[in-house]
């Protein structure tokens, strides 16, 4: 028992000494809708690779209860970058299209906000998905309509002027971005506040679920299967540079995949046996893998934390056996069961508010502050992220911002306790969920999203769960635990009335 504290002592002493010596570089990794049970080492039963990813697991710590505070995209990116509930803002609902107004307002702090102050390199390189300001040759302030995917030369941005509220408003001092999903127009590269390319073409929609692009607006030079490895050549340009410049550097890589269109390029195309979703899934993990590769070019993984995450849980669903599955058919948007669980044993599917629309894969690596092999099993959702990085940099947190968000460091550097207020969920639809400890009490009767039967948000009767009991939300204990239920509703209501989690 003395040994096993001294052993962990000095590497608790070694972990602050080299946190005082040189502050860590970030980089955040979020995939697009990648499931818990898609990543090696979250399922022994896996069928997909993802060595990188798993090495990221391996060399440092794996989260078991770690959480996307929604069940879809927007949402999630928003509580991210600002450690704040994005039903706080005027998304209480759904996401943001690629054309659609910023939804962050310019004066809130960010993670790169923040990390610029203190003197570190920023880049955002990827999916932005949270609104920028298009306007028309006569200035006016551009929202999505529906027939923009219909007509070709219907979307009116002009293209000649810099885009508003970019990345660059937010705290990034470079960004290379598409707007939104890659089945969202225009399909055109956003560097800085400039388009590289006007998008003057139009993509027809796509017949396949599985594949679908919606119509809309297309530059000349946007090709679908080179996305991710164009987004990983600047990150890896991004690392380069910032380790030659010798400061600290913030990267932001919200990927694009595996999230519908399920595109792979052609490198990755059949190398799974699991379709196009398997090869897809593995180009993801590819794309983990050249920046670890960068790191380890340029000395700089030590001292690097690595946070490998995805903004929900996956779209593929449990496909019954009489049904043709994925790998017999590629339209088919589900495995059976036996074949791959993308969601691992968690109900439902992206937007849900079960388990499996927001229990999503969470691997962070620091060689310099975590004890490799480390799992935690503590329960985290992203918001947490801001928190962390602030104290991780000396920066104290102001009443407004962050509100939402808990610092892991004492969970990065080994604690076996950590506090932290009742987590919340939120679906497609705007229905919520709070968990505390082993409870989780829905707020609503169904799911809130796309697993029957949907319900309504706060319709009742209410669903309660015991997830160390019963972790597939299976056994709905409502109406034998109702002090629970009410104790949960009343710390639900508390949350969202005092405009911060206590």
């Amino acid at each position: 028992m003395k040994i096993r504290f001294t052993i962990f002592s000095l590497f608790f002493i070694t972990c602050c000494a080299a946190l005082a010596a040189e502050p860590p570089n970030v980089v955040i990794i979020l995939a697009d809708d990648l499931g818990y049970g898609d990543v090696g080492a979250n399922n022994p039963d896996s069928k997909i690779p993802t060595p990188a990813i798993d090495r990221v697991a391996a060399e440092g710590m794996r989260f078991t209860d770690g959480h996307s505070p929604s069940a879809v995209c927007t949402p999630t990116r928003y509580a991210l970058l600002t450690g704040r509930y994005c039903w706080r803002t005027r998304l209480k609902r759904g996401v943001l299209w690629g054309i659609d107004p910023s939804l962050i307002d310019p004066k809130r702090s960010t993670i790169a906000s923040v990390l610029q102050r203190k003197g570190y390199r920023t880049a955002c390189v990827g999916k932005w998905h949270l609104g920028i300001d298009f306007r028309d040759k006569n200035g006016k302030l551009l929202k999505n309509q529906p027939h923009y995917q219909k007509k070709p030369g219907s979307v009116p941005i002009d293209y000649s002027k810099p885009v508003g509220n970019s990345p660059l408003t937010y705290g990034f001092d470079e960004s290379f971005i598409i707007t939104g999903s890659l089945n969202m127009y225009p399909y055109a590269y956003i560097d800085g506040d400039r388009f590289t390319q006007a998008a003057t073409e139009f993509q027809p929609r796509t017949p396949h679920q599985i594949s679908i692009i919606s119509g809309g607006p297309k530059a000349p030079d946007f090709d679908f299967e080179a996305v991710i490895d164009t987004f990983n050549k600047r990150a890896v340009k991004f690392i380069r540079e910032s380790s030659a410049a010798g400061k600290p550097f913030f990267l932001y890589l919200p990927l694009t995949s595996p999230h519908k269109p399920v595109i792979p390029s052609a490198k990755f195309k059949g190398n799974s046996d699991y379709g196009i979703y398997g090869d897809f899934v593995m180009e993801t993990d590819d794309a983990v893998g050249e920046i670890l590769k960068v790191l380890d070019e340029t000395n700089q993984a030590d001292n690097t934390i690595v946070v490998v995450t995805s903004d929900n849980g996956s779209f593929m669903f449990r496909i019954d056996k009489n049904k043709p599955d994925h790998v017999k058919d590629f339209r088919a948007v589900g495995y059976h069961r036996e074949v791959h669980q993308s969601n691992y044993v968690w109900r439902g599917t992206k937007a849900d508010v079960y388990e499996a629309g927001h229990r999503v894969p969470l691997l962070v690596r620091w060689p310099a502050g975590i004890k490799a092999g480390s799992v935690s099993d503590h329960t985290t959702t992203l918001t947490d992220w801001y928190a962390t990085i602030a104290e991780l940099v000396d920066h104290r947190l102001a009443d407004n911002e962050g509100e939402d968000s808990f610092s892991l460091v004492s969970v990065l550097k080994g604690a076996s306790e950590w506090q932290r207020a009742p987590v919340i969920n939120h679906s497609i639809s705007g229905m919520f969920a709070i968990r505390d400890g082993k409870w989780k009490l829905i707020a609503g009767n169904g799911s809130g999203g796309r697993q029957a039967p949907k319900g309504k948000p706060f319709e009742r009767p209410y669903q309660l769960y015991d997830l160390a009991a019963d972790p597939s939300e299976t056994n709905n204990l409502i109406g034998t635990h109702p002090e629970v239920a009410k104790a949960l509703e009343e710390k639900l209501e508390d949350i969202r009335d005092a405009g911060r989690s206590r």
